[in-house]
């Protein structure tokens, strides 16, 4: 058996509630679990590496203010509460540019924890599953995140960002070559980058998602909301493709589609 996580980033004050229904409602429809990596305390003004405005940002409309909580959208939070096919995990606090990828622990503690705090006033508890913003984590993020979560989604890992405690863990899975690993109780998932994206060929993307995930026996599949509807438009050919995922993923008897919290739980096995 093969198992897929389908994993969306962004979701925050800023996204409209429809974009999500129009993406996923093929899924949730045939009972696939969509586990969404929630900004619990956007920066309204969050921007890329290169100084533009980010698109989960510029493709929504949300309240002003330096920083908007999740409790600021009310009709996205009683949409995300009315489908128990949604699943949420942190994708960091404020999603500030790299905010994980320093080594103040002092720092990024009160991150994590004002984050789970703005997703507890949500009514959303601490999730299993975190996610970084950029897939960037330094080795004292990992280890404040391995003490509040059970699960950490991110891309890659590299030696010298791992805790050193960590390193008898890593040395196997690299020799092992496998994308997956637990290190002292720690879930920790790669992904093979994302790849439903508008700067891809919409022609080579299913074929891309079918090798990765019957090649692996746990396959993380990364995108995001925004880029489906990149400044507020949406694109119908890349929508078209994401619809066609759901469609081959519920042919297939030898694929299910599971969440974070059944890695977490030890329900799906990892390699």
């Amino acid at each position: 058996m093969h198992y897929v996580i389908i994993r969306d980033d962004d979701t925050c004050a800023f996204t409209p509630p429809g974009y999500l229904e129009r993406l996923y409602r093929p899924f949730l429809d045939r009972h696939m679990p969509v586990s969404l990596a929630v900004i619990p305390e956007v920066r309204t003004d969050a921007r890329t590496p290169d100084g533009r405005l980010e698109g989960f940002i510029s493709a929504g409309r949300g309240p002003s203010g330096p920083v908007a909580a999740l409790t600021q959208a009310p009709e996205l939070l009683a949409y995300l509460k009315s489908e128990p096919g949604y699943h949420v995990a942190q994708h960091g606090c404020h999603h500030d540019l790299f905010e994980f990828g320093t080594s103040d622990r002092t720092e990024i503690a009160r991150r994590l924890d004002r984050g789970s705090k703005m997703l507890k006033e949500a009514g959303i508890p601490r999730p299993a599953a975190f996610v970084a913003p950029y897939d960037r984590i330094s080795g004292a993020a990992f280890v404040e995140i391995a003490a509040r979560h059970r699960l950490i989604s991110t891309g890659w890992f590299e030696a010298k960002k791992v805790p050193l405690y960590w390193y008898p863990s890593f040395i196997v899975k690299k020799l092992r070559g496998e994308p997956h690993w637990k290190p002292n109780g720690t879930y920790l998932l790669s992904h093979p980058g994302c790849l439903f994206s508008f700067r891809k060929d919409p022609s080579t993307m299913m074929a891309a998602v079918e090798k990765a995930v019957l090649g692996s026996k746990l396959t993380v599949l990364v995108q995001h909301w925004w880029e489906f509807f990149r400044d507020g438009v949406p694109d119908e050919e890349l929508i078209g493709v994401l619809h066609q995922l759901a469609g081959w993923l519920s042919s297939r008897e030898d694929v299910r589609v599971v969440s974070f919290e059944d890695v977490a739980s030890g329900l799906v096995p990892i390699s």
